[in-house]
């Protein structure tokens, strides 16, 4: 919407500024940013009608459960997600098709998340929607974006190729290689989507990760989008991924802002509403760029806690035992006698370190 000023800039110089996507993400990283500080305390004020019971995720016992969050109200991603619309909307170039199918998978997302903590509040006795249709709305919206991708004209993404971590060679895929492609997409929107949900279960911890993940794919993009850099690093050459990389700023801003309310003692959780739209976006992010292999690393902190989960529940299901005391993982080391405050920190260090290494993996090859 800002782009407009370009046609002052014969009026006023530094409008030129706007033609440079750099100065127009840092723009939104900081709009999104002040959203979310200054109408936070009314956002927690809102959601205080709204309190739900705060829940762990995995295998537990009620026991567990840490009985002085039950008043913390969730749905807090509804401030990130307003944070990022809004910043996208006034610093990106909306004619860009990509930017639309993020935005509309970032909304359609968040619709689901935020239908079902509605539910767990309204309905506290029986939960949110089901696991079953929760995973159809995740794969049809996952389907839809991924397949706008692919048919939109101008998005310049290119189903054949799949960049392989440490590699210079895209993986060659062969005849079924659109279809492959096609699928591994689908399943990667679904499973950040739902990584970063499982995630979400200390102050700070979901949202400081995300933040090293959208920087690490902003990176990504910036490269992909630009044409030397892109033939300078190896990386595919996709035009319209320079305007994902304003959206990628939102995120990084919008979840500073949200850090700000949501740092221990939290004033609000991000709830499915945050976690679900934000994990999904960065999935689609990674697909566009086709960085989908590198994701398990960038995003590791979101590996293990999903992993975690998974292995729990299949050696729960199949022997009777638990190989953690509680998933997910963060879970376990809270119950080894790990703070809060160094779960989340030690957390945040590791996102950090796995950002590092994905970006490292652009020259180590």
């Amino acid at each position: 919407m800002l782009l407009f000023l370009l046609e002052l800039q014969e009026y006023f110089g530094p409008f030129r500024l706007f033609n440079y996507v750099t100065f127009r993400a840092a723009g939104a990283a900081f709009t999104a940013m002040m959203i979310g500080f200054f109408f936070g305390p009314m956002a927690v004020r809102m959601l205080k009608n709204f309190t739900a019971p705060a829940r762990l995720e995995g295998i537990f016992t009620e026991e567990m459960i840490d009985r002085a969050k039950d008043k913390t109200p969730s749905m807090g991603g509804l401030l990130i997600v307003v944070s990022m619309v809004i910043s996208t909307l006034l610093w990106a170039d909306l004619t860009n098709p990509s930017l639309w199918v993020f935005l509309l998978t970032l909304i359609g997302l968040a619709a689901v998340g935020f239908v079902d903590d509605y539910m767990k509040v309204k309905r506290p006795n029986k939960g949110g929607i089901t696991g079953r249709f929760k995973l159809f709305c995740q794969f049809s919206i996952a389907f839809v974006a991924v397949s706008a991708l692919y048919t939109l004209p101008g998005t310049g993404y290119d189903i054949q190729n799949i960049m392989v971590p440490f590699y210079k060679t895209p993986l060659d895929l062969g005849m079924a290689g659109a279809v492959i492609a096609f699928t591994l997409g689908v399943f990667v929107v679904v499973g950040s989507s739902n990584a970063v949900n499982l995630t979400d279960g200390k102050d700070g911890l979901a949202i400081g990760s995300i933040i090293f993940c959208a920087l690490t794919y902003a990176g990504f993009a910036y490269i992909s989008g630009h044409k030397i850099f892109a033939e300078h690093l190896n990386s595919p050459f996709i035009p319209s991924a320079s305007e994902v990389v304003v959206f990628a700023a939102t995120m990084v801003g919008a979840g500073i802002g949200f850090l700000w309310h949501n740092c221990h003692p939290a004033s609000m959780f991000m709830g499915d509403t945050g976690s679900l739209a934000l994990g999904g976006t960065i999935g689609l992010i990674a697909v566009l760029v086709r960085q989908e292999l590198m994701l398990p690393i960038v995003g590791g902190v979101f590996v293990m806690e999903a992993g975690s989960v998974i292995i729990q529940v299949i050696s729960f299901k199949t022997t009777g035992k638990r190989v953690f005391l509680c998933s997910p993982i963060h879970h376990h080391f809270e119950l080894k006698g790990w703070t809060e405050t160094q779960i989340v920190v030690r957390f945040w260090i590791l996102s950090g370190v796995f950002a590092l290494l994905g970006l490292a993996s652009l020259k180590l090859r």
